[in-house]
Order: structure tokens, then sequence, then C-alpha cells
């Protein structure tokens, strides 16, 4: 085992697919237990069907965005294993959009909600979980966009900025009970979540151009260094945001 996980609870949000179907997978490769959410339960039976049913898998369905939602996923969690080693804040949700001012206020807290609210309520909830235990692990998804500004993703990056600085809060007030916070920021990331983006011609040679390694990220590019983070060899790490982007904001 590459990242010393065995026996750890691990908590992986919008696990039902993309980037967290596979950080939950590698999770279990390395013999956590392993809890994955989403709103729809029909993605997390398709979930359990392609992690071929693993007995250290568990689901539950929940909408991250709701704080008492996001209380009975955590009790749930309490009941069955009795503590949280692991937060992974995976959920995300982007489209693309207008400039600020040609914005609908109701799309700007749709993402806003989805992706720095629903990061709050599950990083709150588990820090309330993990301070009563011996060296916890919070590792959220952010993105480049949250630190340049990016055609069509303008909001997203917003939400985004807001959960790196979280990350730093985070971190300084949960080190007194050796709690770890860190984020991991890809560039675009093949997924099919981001596909409206790298499906388009355009927009794909435009990202691909700003990339030193001349390509956007694969899944696997980004779960190890979430791994990482969330294991025993980024003990001494916290409120840090690793970039891994081929070298995107080297430049």
């Amino acid at each position: 085992m590459i990242f010393d996980l065995k026996d750890k609870v691990c908590l992986v949000t919008g696990g039902s697919r993309g980037i967290g179907l596979e950080i939950a997978r590698s999770l279990l490769e390395e013999d956590a237990r392993v809890i994955i959410c989403s709103r729809k339960p029909e993605g997390l039976e398709k979930a359990k069907e392609t992690l071929s049913n693993h007995e250290n898998l568990m689901t539950v369905s929940a909408h991250i965005g709701k704080p008492d939602e996001v209380d009975r996923l955590f009790d749930t969690i309490q009941k069955a294993h009795g503590k949280l080693d692991i937060l992974i804040n995976n959920v995300g949700m982007n489209l693309i959009t207008p400039g600020i001012a040609d914005l609908d206020p109701e799309l700007w807290h749709k993402i806003i909600d989805t992706n720095l609210s629903g990061t709050f309520l599950c990083a709150r909830k588990a820090a309330l979980v993990m301070r009563a235990r011996v060296q916890r692990k919070i590792v959220s998804i952010s993105s480049i966009a949250g630190t340049r500004a990016t055609p069509g993703m303008g909001i997203y990056g917003i939400a985004k900025a807001g959960i790196e600085m979280m990350t730093k809060v985070l971190a300084s007030e949960l080190a007194m009970f050796n709690i770890q916070v860190n984020a991991v920021a890809p560039a675009m990331v093949r997924t099919k979540f981001s596909e409206p983006f790298w499906s388009n011609e355009e927009l794909l040679a435009y990202v691909t151009k700003s990339i030193p390694m001349g390509r956007i990220a694969e899944i696997e590019d980004v779960v190890k260094p979430v791994l990482f983070l969330a294991s025993q060899g980024s003990s001494f790490i916290t409120g840090q945001t690793l970039m891994v982007d081929g070298g995107a904001t080297a430049v």
C-alpha cells in the first residue's frame, strides 16, 4: 500500500462519478473504508456496481448544499463507523457563464452554493467530528480557475478562490487539533463534468496553449495528489493548495 490508508474512514462527496468515483476507487484499493454521497440514488447504485459492490463501500444519498441533509449524512457515518478520518470535498458543478454584468443572480447562487457553500457545510461538520480525534485530513478540490480569470468560468473561479481561502482559514483554526487541511487545484480535467469545455475545439486549444505540458489533465493526474494529501506523507503540510496544472500557473 503506497499511502497507508488501511481502515481509514473516508467520505468522498460527489463520489458517484468522475474524479470523485476514481478517488473512491483508489481509496478502496488502499483498504480504506469509504463513504460516497450524491444527490441521486440511481447514481450511487451505478457507482456501487462500478466498484463491484465493495465490502468497504457505503453510499448515502445527500444534497451537500442543504444543512439538514449534511447533518443526516454525518450522523449516518458516525452511527456506522464512530469516526471520520478523511473528508474529500469533491462535489462541484460548472456551467459556461456570461460575464458578471450579464449574469442571472439565480445562476450565481446555484454555482456558489454547490461549490463553495456545500464545501463549507461539509468541512464545518467534519471539523466538529474530527477535532476529538488524533490526526485527521480534509482535502478539497479546487481549480486553477480560482487563481486566474478564465473565459466562461468566472463564477466557478470565484467559488474555487473561496475554497482556497477557506482551506487556509480552516488549516489555521484546526491545526491545534492536528487536522491538516489542504486543496488540490487541477487544470481542466478530461471528465464528463468538463466535457462542454474540452469538447469545444476553440476553447480546448485556448486552454492547452496555456499549459506548458501541452495537454489537459486526466483523472489519474488528480487522484494521486489527493491521496498524498490524505495520507501520513503530508503530515506537516497544511493550508496549502497543490497546483496540478502541467505548469500552467508557472508561466
